[in-house]
C-alpha cells in the first residue's frame, strides 16, 4: 500500500516541478521576446497545447514505466509462486471469504474454483489434532501479539490423505481502528520436509537408544559421533573420543594381517563383519560382534565410515562353557565319550603312521556303587573326583583319561612298542583307584577291575575297541577285581555269549517267562510239613522249563539278579495270598532264596517292606529268606544291619549251603540267621564217603552249639532219613521226600504225604 502511494506522489510531484517550470520560464520567455499582445496571445494558446501534449507525453512515460515495473515484478512474483509451488490465498477479514490461487487448490487435488472460498470450508479440512493450535496462532497475530502468522499443519486433500502445509500472512489492510481488514498469504507443501524430519527423528532416536554401540568416523578414520550405548560397553564418554582413531579400543590380540583383511572387504565390499576383540577404558578385554560399513556420496566417493558393534563377551563364555559342557564331565572335568571318540580315532592314525601300538583300558571301580548307595551321592562324588585325580596324574603326557559313565573310565596309552610299555601304567592306576581316601571323616576303599585292548593287534575300529576293553574288564572282575586282564579273542567269544544270555533273561524277565515250583520241608521225626522253598524255574518258549542252574549263574553279580530276586518275593507273597483265599492247606514257613548283590541293596530291608504291604493279608513271619553260604558278602556288617532291620518286620534268615565256602563260621557268628542248610552235597555221599557223613556230624554240632535250627537238603532215600536222624537232624528236603512242584500240587501232595521212616 505505501509503494503504491509513493509511486503516485512522486508522479505528482513531477507534474508539479514540469508545470511550475514551464509556467514560469515560458511567460518570461514570451515577454521578453514579444511585445505585441496578439502574438502574445496567440503563442500563449500555442504554449499551453504544447505543454498538455509534453506533459501527457511524460505522463505516459512516468506512468509506462511505472507500470511495466510492476507487470514485471508481479512476473516475478508468479514465476518465483510457480516454481516454488506455493499456493496464495487472499482473505477478507470481514466477510470471512477467502480466495484461493489455483496452485493452492492443485496442492490439495481440486480444479480450479472447486474448492469452496468459505473460511469455515478451509477449516473444516485442517486435521482436528491441528486446528486448535492453528487458531490460536492466527488469533495472536490478529491481535497484534505476533510480527506475522506462521504455522505448519495437516490439511485434508481431496483424496483423503493429508499433507503437511506451512501457512504464512500478513494484514495488509487496516480499518481506522486498527483492525484487520484483509490478510494475504501462501500456503507450502511440506510434506516431503516434514518425513525426512521424522525420518532424521526416527534415526537420531534409533542412534540415541540403540543397544548396540554405533560409531561414525569421517574418511580420515577419526572419529565424528558415538552414542549413549557405546559409552555403556567401552567406558569412553563422547569427549573421550571425538576425533580420536578407533585404533584406542583395540587390545592387541589382532594382528596387523586381520586389520587389513578387514579394510580390503570395506573397500571392495563396502562393509565388514564379524567378531572383534577389544579392550575397555578400564583395560578389562571384550569381545564384540562388530559390522562396519562405508557411507558413500551420489558420485560414489566415500564419505564416512559407520561401526555398529555388541558386547557379547557373555555369550562368547556361555557358548564356551557349552562346547566344554558337551566334551567334557562336569563333575571330573574329564573328557566326555564324544572327546573321547574323537581324541581316540585321532590317536590310531597317528599310531598307523608312525608303526606304534595304543593301548585302551577300559577301567570300572569297584565298590563304588555301595559306597554311594550307602552314603550319598555326595560322598559318590567326592570319592569319583578324588580317585579320577589321582588317576589322571598316573597317566604320562599325552595319554588321555575320560570319564564315560558313574563310575567308568577310558584310559587311552599312546606312542608303545609292545604291551610291557603300559604294565607299569596300568599298575599305577590300580594303586591310585585303590589307595585309601578320606571324606568328612571317615576312610573308604575301593578298587579297579580294568580291561586292556592293544591297537593295531586289535584291528578294529574305535567303537569296538573300547567294547573289548569293555570285555576285558569283565574279566577282570570275574577273576576277583582290583586287576586287570588283556583282551582275548576267544575269551571275548564266551563273554559275548554270556552278555547274549543276559539279554535272553532281561527279556525273559519283560515278558514273564519265569515261574515259582515248591519243594517241601518235613519234620522226618513227626511227619509233619514244616515248609516249603520257593525255587525259580524259566519257562523257555524255545527249549521248555529250564532249572536255575540253567541261567542263574549268567546273573551273578549282576544288576538283573536284583530284579529277579524282587521279583520272586512278588510271586511267592501273591501265591501265599491266593493259597489263603483258597483256604488250602499249607506249611506255615515259605523259603525264598535272595542273592548277595540283592541283599547288599542299602534299600533291601525298605522294598521287602514295601512288597510286603502291597500284601497285609500275608503274615511276614510266614517267610524266610535264604542267603548261599558261597556268596561274597563284602560288608558283613552292613549286610547284619539289614537283616536284623527285615527281622523287625517280622522275616527269618536262613544259610544256605552251608560248609561249602570258606566264610561258613564267619557267618554263622555274625549274620542274625535261625536256620543253617547243609549242603546236598554232603548229604548225597554221607552213606557212603566218611569226609562227608564227618562234614555232615560238624555242621550239626556247631548249630547245636550255635543254637540254630538245621535242614538237611538232598535226601534222597528213606536211608539218608534215618541216618539224619540218627545224627539229630530231624528237618529234611530232597528228591527222597519230593521233588519241586507247580503250586497248584501242592496242597494235594500235603494232604497225601506219608513218612517212609
Amino acid at each position: 500500500m505505501n509503494t503504491v502511494w509513493m509511486s503516485a506522489l512522486r508522479v505528482s510531484i513531477i507534474y508539479v516541478i514540469i508545470g511550475v517550470i514551464w509556467i514560469i520560464t515560458s511567460d518570461k520567455a514570451l515577454s521578453y521576446f514579444f511585445v505585441d499582445k496578439q502574438s502574445i496571445i496567440e503563442l500563449q494558446t500555442f504554449k499551453g497545447w504544447f505543454f498538455i501534449i509534453a506533459t501527457g507525453f511524460i505522463l505516459f512515460c512516468l506512468v509506462y514505466h511505472q507500470l511495466k515495473n510492476m507487470n514485471e515484478a508481479e512476473e516475478r512474483l508468479r514465476y518465483a509462486l510457480n516454481a516454488s509451488g506455493d499456493g496464495v490465498w487472499d482473505w477478507d477479514v470481514p466477510s470471512s471469504k477467502v480466495w484461493y490461487s489455483k496452485q493452492l487448490q492443485t496442492m490439495l487435488g481440486y480444479a480450479d474454483g472447486e474448492f469452496s472460498n468459505s473460511l469455515d470450508e478451509w477449516s473444516s479440512r485442517v486435521h482436528p489434532d491441528d486446528l486448535a493450535l492453528v487458531m490460536e496462532d492466527l488469533q495472536r497475530y490478529l491481535d497484534g501479539k505476533t510480527d506475522c502468522y506462521i504455522n505448519e499443519h495437516r490439511i485434508r486433500c481431496k483424496n483423503g490423505h493429508y499433507k503437511w502445509i506451512r501457512d504464512s500472512g500478513l494484514v495488509i489492510t487496516r480499518d481506522e481502528h486498527g483492525k484487520p481488514i484483509r490478510l494475504v498469504g501462501t500456503h507450502a507443501d511440506i510434506t516431503t520436509r516434514k518425513e525426512a524430519d521424522e525420518k532424521l527423528k526416527l534415526a537420531n532416536t534409533v542412534f540415541i537408544h540403540a543397544y548396540e554401540g554405533i560409531l561414525v568416523t569421517d574418511t580420515d578414520n577419526k572419529i565424528i559421533e558415538v552414542n549413549d550405548a557405546f559409552t555403556r560397553i567401552t567406558g569412553y564418554s563422547r569427549e573421550d573420543v571425538i576425533g580420536k582413531s578407533p585404533k584406542l579400543l583395540q587390545s592387541g590380540k589382532h594382528s596387523p594381517t586381520f586389520y587389513e583383511e578387514m579394510w580390503h572387504s570395506i573397500k571392495t565390499e563396502g562393509y565388514w563383519s564379524g567378531e572383534v576383540s577389544n579392550r575397555h577404558k578400564n583395560g578389562q578385554p571384550f569381545i564384540e560382534m562388530l559390522t562396519i560399513s562405508e557411507i558413500r556420496d551420489a558420485d560414489g566417493n566415500a564419505v564416512n565410515y559407520v561401526a555398529l558393534f555388541s558386547d557379547i563377551t557373555h555369550i562368547r563364555a556361555q557358548q564356551i562353557a557349552l562346547e566344554r559342557l558337551a566334551s567334557y564331565d562336569p563333575l571330573t572335568s574329564l573328557p566326555n565319550r564324544i572327546l573321547l571318540a574323537d581324541r581316540l580315532k585321532q590317536s590310531m592314525a597317528h599310531c598307523q603312521r608312525h608303526q606304534q601300538l595304543l593301548a585302551v583300558a577300559f577301567i570300572d571301580l569297584d565298590g563304588f556303587k555301595q559306597v554311594n548307595d550307602t552314603y550319598g551321592h555326595e560322598v559318590g562324588d567326592k570319592l569319583l573326583v578324588t580317585i579320577s585325580n589321582r588317576m589322571k596324574a598316573a597317566l604320562r603326557e599325552g595319554d588321555t583319561l575320560a570319564r564315560i559313565g558313574g563310575d567308568e573310565f577310558i584310559a587311552v596309552l599312546t606312542e608303545l612298542n609292545v604291551f610291557e610299555d603300559c604294565e607299569s601304567v596300568i599298575e599305577r592306576l590300580l594303586t591310585a583307584s585303590s589307595e585309601p581316601i578320606s571324606i568328612d571323616d571317615k576312610t573308604f576303599s575301593v578298587s579297579a577291575s580294568i580291561g586292556v585292548t592293544l591297537f593295531p593287534e586289535d584291528s578294529v575300529d574305535a567303537d569296538i575297541l573300547m567294547r573289548h576293553a569293555d570285555h576285558a574288564m569283565y574279566t577282570a572282575k570275574q577273576l576277583g577285581k582290583n586287576r586287570y586282564h588283556l583282551f582275548d579273542v576267544n575269551q571275548d567269544d564266551a563273554i559275548r555269549s554270556h552278555r547274549k544270555q543276559l539279554l535272553h533273561i532281561e527279556r525273559a524277565l519283560e515278558n514273564d517267562e519265569f515261574v515259582m515250583h515248591f519243594q517241601p520241608i518235613v519234620n522226618m521225626r513227626t511227619g509233619s510239613v514244616i515248609g516249603l522253598e520257593a525255587l525259580l524255574r524259566w519257562q523257555s518258549p524255545k527249549e521248555g522249563l529250564l532249572p536255575p542252574g540253567a541261567f542263574l549263574p549268567y546273573i551273578e553279580n549282576n544288576p538283573i539278579s536284583v530284579n529277579l530276586g524282587e521279583w520272586v518275593i512278588h510271586a511267592v507273597l501273591k501265591q501265599i495270598s491266593q493259597w489263603q483265599a483258597e483256604q488250602a492247606t499249607m506249611p506255615d514257613m515259605i523259603s525264598i532264596n535272595i542273592s548277595a548283590l540283592q541283599i547288599e541293596q542299602t534299600n533291601f530291608a525298605d522294598r521287602l517292606a514295601s512288597l510286603l504291604k502291597a500284601y497285609p493279608e500275608v503274615d511276614p513271619h510266614k517267610i524266610e529268606l535264604e542267603i548261599l553260604e558261597t556268596s561274597a558278602l563284602e560288608d558283613i556288617q552292613n549286610v547284619s544291619n539289614t537283616m536284623n532291620a527285615c527281622a523287625q518286620l517280622g522275616v527269618k534268615f536262613a544259610i544256605d549251603d552251608f560248609g561249602t565256602g570258606y566264610s561258613s563260621l564267619t557267618y554263622l557268628k555274625h549274620l542274625p540267621a535261625e536256620i543253617i542248610k547243609i549242603d546236598q552235597s554232603f548229604v548225597r555221599d554221607m552213606l557212603i564217603d566218611e569226609d562227608d557223613l564227618a562234614i555232615v556230624k560238624g555242621v550239626i554240632g556247631l548249630a547245636n552249639a550255635f543254637q540254630r535250627g538245621v535242614i538237611a537238603e538232598g535226601v534222597e532215600s528213606a536211608e539218608h532219613g534215618k541216618a539224619l536222624l540218627e545224627l539229630g537232624c530231624e528237618l529234611a528236603q530232597g528228591f527222597g521226600i519230593a521233588k519241586p512242584m507247580p503250586a497248584e500240587l501242592i496242597p494235594e501232595w500235603i494232604a497225601g504225604w506219608k513218612p517212609q521212616w
